[in-house]
């Protein structure tokens, strides 16, 4: 059980680091509760733009606003 609770509390905080992260890169457009309420496949939709935005960045050179 002590294995499972501690699976679970990495999980969770994964969650919660990824939600941060998100919510900074998305400026405002949308916050940490809001990215807590997403399902998983809309935060990974949004990761996945915001990685795509990064790479874009950095083959032009262009700064990341």
């Amino acid at each position: 059980i002590r294995e499972l609770i501690s699976d679970y509390e990495k999980y969770t905080q994964g969650i919660k680091s990824n939600a941060m992260t998100l919510s900074w890169y998305m400026r405002g457009g949308a916050t940490y509760e809001d990215v807590l309420n997403m399902s998983q496949s809309e935060r990974k939709a949004i990761n996945d733009m915001i990685e795509d935005h990064l790479e874009t960045t950095k083959k032009t050179q262009l700064p990341f606003f």
